[in-house]
């Protein structure tokens, strides 16, 4: 489950700081809500972001932090994923003054009300590939079936239920210290009989100096 979280984090941070006259703070804390770090300049277009995400595994809840550089558009972002006895929720916040502290983002709350929708269930860390017979029973606003697939100095991939937000992460690549990611959700809607394919480009970027989880 770990390169699996790898790969969620590779689909937002695409983008690299180069210049500008605003600068963040970039830090990774792998098992916190707060990090401190060096200072980055950032690219035109770009504020200080917080991703902040929690896990939950069998009703154990693990949390990270990855501080830096981030579009203004990818602002504001919330979205939640459930795979088998696991859900986690992403969320990503802002400020735009140098080296600002954005507050801690606010995660989805997430519904345990069946919505009908059922999907597809597995997790693989050892292959860009996973299918079997389980399924997961979506609830809440989780109407959509993910396929998350990464690829790079390892493999995963995931199978659950999603926001549509969070489909709308898309495809992405990153480069990070001399190793190239690249991951990429599809998701479909209605379930595990629908055959329409959404696929959309990635909305999502932030600066992260190394890997998370």
């Amino acid at each position: 489950m770990m390169t699996s979280l790898i790969g969620i984090l590779s689909l937002v941070s695409a983008l690299s700081a180069t210049s500008s006259a605003l600068s963040c703070t970039e830090c990774t804390s792998m098992s916190s809500s707060i990090c401190s770090g060096i200072s980055t300049t950032c690219s035109s277009g770009s504020v200080c972001g917080s991703i902040y995400n929690q896990v939950f595994t069998e009703g154990v809840m693990t949390e990270g932090l990855v501080r830096g550089c981030t579009p203004l558009f990818a602002c504001n972002f919330s979205g939640t994923m459930s795979v088998k006895e696991r859900r986690m929720g992403l969320s990503i916040s802002c400020c735009s003054t140098d080296d600002c502290t954005p507050t801690l983002p606010t995660l989805l709350t997430k519904s345990h009300n069946p919505n009908g929708v059922i999907c597809r269930s597995c997790v693989s860390d050892q292959s860009a590939w996973c299918y079997t017979s389980d399924t997961v029973q979506c609830a809440g606003d989780e109407n959509m079936c993910f396929l998350q697939t990464t690829e790079g100095f390892f493999s995963s991939t995931m199978r659950g239920c999603a926001t549509r937000s969070y489909c709308d992460l898309g495809s992405q690549s990153n480069n990070n210290g001399g190793s190239t990611i690249n991951a990429t959700i599809t998701c479909t809607s209605g379930g595990i009989s629908a055959h329409k394919v959404v696929l959309t480009p990635a909305i999502l970027c932030l600066l992260l100096l190394k890997l998370f989880l």
